[in-house]
Formats: C-alpha cells, sequence, structure tokens
C-alpha cells in the first residue's frame, strides 16, 4: 500500500497518531472510530480521486478494528469487557 495509506506525510511527529488515538480510548471506543473511518472511506470512494487509496484506508481501519478483538475477549452476548490492568504490589 502506498505511504499515504500507512504514513500519510501531513502526520508527522514522534509517534503514529493512530498509536496515540488508541491509548487515549478504550477498546469499544477504538473500534467505533475504525469503523467509522471504515465508513467514510467507503462512502467516498470514488468521489475524490483516489478510489484505490480509499478503499486501502477503508482495509486498513478495517484491520485495526478486527486486530483489537485480540486484546479482548468479546463476552456471549457480543459486548466487551476491557482487560483488566494487573496490579503489582511489594509484598
Amino acid at each position: 500500500m502506498s505511504d499515504n495509506v500507512l504514513h500519510p506525510a501531513h502526520y508527522a511527529g514522534e509517534i503514529e497518531t493512530i498509536d496515540f488515538i488508541r491509548d487515549k480510548l478504550t477498546a469499544d471506543g477504538f473500534r467505533a472510530y475504525c469503523i467509522g473511518n471504515v465508513l467514510k472511506y467507503i462512502s467516498r470512494y470514488d468521489k475524490k480521486g483516489a478510489p484505490l487509496e480509499d478503499l486501502q484506508k477503508a482495509q486498513v481501519y478495517l484491520g485495526w478494528a478486527i486486530e483489537s478483538f485480540s486484546q479482548t475477549e468479546p463476552n456471549k452476548d457480543g459486548s466487551i469487557t476491557e482487560p483488566k490492568e494487573e496490579v503489582i504490589t511489594n509484598a
């Protein structure tokens, strides 16, 4: 995929913007963010002059949404319970 899909120049910085967003949201929030972007790129893919690039961006966001399930376990009803932070105490 092109550089505009995974590493656009207009998002230059020390960390990837998506990593910052992932860190600030819950797992459910991050998935919702990703699915929203999938919908955005799919709905406009043939309207802005770069259809393949928009479809590739949708694919990347969908991949991140799917990947986020590997870090949490869905409940039987499909909802997500956030993983509990491990607490380390000095015994």
